[in-house]
């Protein structure tokens, strides 16, 4: 029974290197369209696999490779002699490789503009089903389903194989990849993503490729790895050291920092726009600024906190120049994160060679609040969306004082940062810059002692922010001892009136938003 191999594919470099190989071992090569055009051209006797099925492509292409002669000749066993018998009565091949990945479904769908019939016809059908056809049958099928793959392939066959295990490691990836497949599909069919409160998805589908290796997890005895969907997009490292578990936890942290929050009518009209520089350490904010120019707003998000951001994460929301660099360059940083760089300013900081400095889409801090966050618990899965999307936030002055125009800013920033800092979390905030911040405080009058004393005198005339209620005044009484003059909390506690009332004795303003911010 000759030996044949069936090529179908969307991503055709480096297919011909395979296909002559095998031609070269006596293998048949049967191709589809315009996979049979490239092999030909490069002058590889491919044969259409019309002459396999003897029944022509139907429906513009739809049905190409889904017909028994196709199927049989994978899904065959060679051992069994009934199969073989059956094989040669109906003139069915041996097909012992099978080289194919998919239409390009993902890449479609990412482009702006992309219509539900574009995408629909990229959703292959015969594709996938070859891939698990020929992944069933790995003990006696290699399967390549990605580029990738065709070294080891080629390797393993100069050697007299490929084996067993090899065969398998390639199934497994090609069952992976039909998974991902389908589950993107999935996802772009339920909203891409945008999905409302009573929308979540039926069935939590959470298949991605192997994105890194990382050399640990938190720790150094952990393995670990990083998975990415095809539809995500890892910043672009410029310079330095791999990313660990650790970098990226805190890359994610301080690019979140840069997101704005949105806001209620009655204020959304006031804000506006600054440069923010963020720094993050062990995924808490330590210093967060706005300012005209990138370089003021780097220099001041790092003398916020400058003990805590030995050794942290910085990011920026505008091109960084040499005189931001310069500023960054007087700290030990992990990371430096922004859209651009001047040239002479990336020089600069890669001369410190083990910094990560990293590139993004300007649109990813955003991307990333309206992405569903997922941690593991309990052997299961938690899912909720970053962004709510129900109702939009409102804000209301409780107290007889109303807040200056600067103490609106200063509401307004704190607000944003608060919403990243863990619970209980307290900002404090001055003119644009985070004085004092508390993260992680089992009670809320803790928090906001420990964050008015990091504020020190900077607290005077100070806004503050909290992500949760005041469960008693005494938490509110901190902030103005320490002398914070504008007040930002959620509204809900069964003694808010015991709040306002204590706001009203301190002669402070307080401000009931509608959305609570926990951050667990």
């Amino acid at each position: 029974m000759p030996d044949a191999a069936l090529f179908s594919l969307s991503e055709k470099e480096g297919a011909d290197v395979v296909a002559r190989a095998l031609v070269e071992r006596g293998t048949v090569i049967y191709a589809t369209g315009g996979t049979r055009e490239f092999l030909n051209a490069r002058g590889i006797d491919a044969l259409e696999i019309e002459r396999l099925t003897e029944f022509p492509a139907l429906f513009g292409g739809r049905v190409k490779t889904l017909h028994p002669k196709v199927f049989g000749a994978i899904l065959m066993d060679r051992e069994n002699a009934e199969h073989v018998r059956e094989a040669r009565s109906r003139a069915i091949p041996a097909i012992s490789t099978v080289v194919v990945n998919l239409y390009p479904f993902e890449s479609t769908v990412a482009e702006p503009g992309t219509t539900l019939a574009q995408a629909i016809e990229q959703i292959d059908i015969g594709g996938v089903a070859l891939l698990r056809a020929a992944a069933k049958n790995f003990e006696r099928v290699c399967v390549l389903s990605h580029p990738s793959q065709y070294d080891a392939f080629l390797a393993a066959r100069a050697a007299g194989g490929p084996g067993a295990g090899l065969r398998r490691r390639f199934a497994i990836a090609a069952f992976e990849r039909t998974a991902e497949y389908d589950a993107a599909i999935a996802h772009y069919l339920a909203g891409g993503g945008a999905f409302l409160p009573s929308e979540l998805p039926g069935s939590l589908l959470l298949t991605m490729p192997l994105a890194q290796r990382l050399r640990y997890g938190t720790n150094p005895q952990l393995r670990a790895a990083f998975y990415l969907s095809r539809r995500g997009r890892l910043p672009e490292q410029l310079h330095g050291k791999a990313l660990s578990y650790n970098n990226l936890l805190d890359l994610d942290a301080a690019l979140r920092l840069l997101s704005r929050a949105p806001l209620g009518a009655e204020f959304g009209s006031r804000r506006e726009r600054f440069v923010r520089a963020a720094v993050v350490k062990h995924t808490v904010p330590c210093g967060v600024a706005q300012r005209s120019t990138v370089a003021k707003a780097v220099g001041e998000a790092l003398a916020a906190d400058p003990v805590s951001a030995f050794g942290g994460v910085v990011t920026v929301d505008a091109r960084v120049d040499v005189a931001a660099a310069q500023a960054l360059a007087r700290f030990f940083l992990e990371i430096v994160a922004a859209p651009q760089f001047d040239e002479d300013a990336l020089a600069l900081l890669a001369r410190k060679k083990n910094l990560r400095i990293m590139r993004y889409s300007p649109g990813l801090p955003d991307e990333l609040q309206r992405e569903l966050r997922v941690r593991s618990a309990l052997g299961g899965v938690l899912v909720e969306e970053e962004e709510p999307g129900f109702r939009p936030e409102s804000w209301r002055v409780v107290s007889c004082r109303q807040p200056s125009a600067q103490e609106w800013h200063d509401l307004a920033f704190a607000w944003d940062v608060v919403r990243h800092v863990k619970s209980n979390g307290i900002a404090v905030v001055k003119d644009g810059v985070t004085r004092g911040i508390c993260a992680g405080q089992t009670n809320r009058v803790s928090a906001v002692q420990i964050a008015g004393q990091r504020a020190g005198e900077f607290a005077h005339g100070a806004a503050c922010a909290s992500d949760g209620f005041f469960p008693f005044a005494d938490g509110l009484e901190a902030a103005a001892a320490a002398g914070c003059t504008a007040i930002i909390a959620p509204e809900g506690s069964v003694r808010d009136a015991e709040v306002i009332g204590a706001a009203d004795r301190a002669g402070v303003s307080l401000i009931f938003a509608s959305h609570r911010y926990f951050l667990h």
